[in-house]
């Protein structure tokens, strides 16, 4: 684990060892951000966040855009879909902030990066109707 985010404190706590890798550093602390950003974004958008997401597992996509999505990805069962289950919330929210850090970190390869790209390019889609352009992000 290379960082968390504690919501109700209002705390995010990184690896120091991150310090020695800038590009890394970027890409999670922006998914811990977006802890922050998920939990205030309206109910309707995390709803069509989620249907982008079941329409992915309809069409069978495998992979995803970080670790931390993909290993709750993998344990999901239809029925967690069908009845929008704690485990698949969780996915829907670590799938969201794992895209925001794919998007917004300007990391352009990385081994976590495993969803297909007509997939990705949905995901930037979406983001880009939510917030916009890619915003600078001093680092």
């Amino acid at each position: 684990m290379h960082g968390g985010s504690e919501i109700r404190k209002r705390l995010v706590v990184l690896d120091e060892a991150l310090l020695g890798h800038p590009a890394e550093l970027r890409r999670i602390l922006i998914h811990e951000l977006f802890h922050f950003v998920w939990l205030r974004i309206p109910h309707a958008q995390r709803l069509g966040y989620e249907a982008l997401l079941a329409a992915e597992f309809r069409l069978r996509a495998r992979g995803e855009l970080g670790w931390s999505a993909e290993s709750r990805k993998l344990k999901l069962a239809p029925a967690d879909i069908e009845e929008r289950s704690l485990r698949w919330r969780e996915y829907a929210c670590e799938s969201f902030c794992d895209t925001a850090a794919w998007h917004y970190a300007a990391v352009k390869l990385h081994d976590e990066f495993t969803l297909a790209p007509r997939f990705q390019q949905a995901r930037r889609r979406w983001l880009r109707n939510l917030l916009g352009a890619r915003p600078r992000i001093p680092l």
